[in-house]
């Protein structure tokens, strides 16, 4: 039997799975002309690494986000598992806050990171070179926006003080 507080980060873990799942199909979702879409999703993806422990942040990526694509593109089911499991491990729940130095340094390797990996898969999916650059494209506008977001999100925390307590209620 898990203890309260296991149960309370086991719970987080999956409302932000089901966050996640949620924010990358169906809400804010931006059409590109690239092919693909920009969602808040990965931002949420930032957010759960940096106030679950790690398994459970890494469990809650890939889950959220291959739900997501099991509704919407199921095609892309197997990458996201292993490519949203790789960025939620680049970011950190030490610090006091969650714009630290190496989260802010995690969001530009994010945003460089996942459109490699996603144009790598388009490619062996594809079978052609070709479908590398618009997959890296599309994605490259994906990583910059949900730095952004979480960047926004992370600072109106940080300045509110709630970090701390939220990271507290998943220990």
């Amino acid at each position: 039997m898990p203890t309260a507080p296991q149960l309370r980060t086991m719970l987080t873990a999956a409302l932000f799975a089901a966050a996640i799942a949620v924010t990358t199909a169906y809400i804010i979702h931006i059409p590109l002309p690239t092919g693909g879409y920009t969602h808040p999703g990965d931002a949420l993806i930032y957010l759960a690494a940096c106030l679950l422990p790690t398994p459970w942040a890494v469990a809650a990526a890939a889950v959220g986000a291959g739900l997501a694509d099991l509704l919407t593109a199921p095609q892309w089911v197997l990458p996201t598992l292993v490519i949203k499991a790789l960025l939620a491990l680049l970011f950190s729940r030490r610090g006091a806050r969650l714009l630290t130095a190496r989260n802010t340094a995690a969001l530009f390797l994010a945003a460089l990171l996942s459109p490699a990996l996603y144009g790598l898969a388009a490619w062996a999916m594809a079978g052609s070179a070709a479908a590398f650059l618009p997959q890296f494209l599309g994605t490259l506008v994906q990583g910059v926006a949900s730095g952004v977001i979480f960047a926004v999100l992370a600072c109106g925390l940080d300045r509110a003080g709630l970090t701390a307590r939220l990271r507290n209620s998943t220990t």
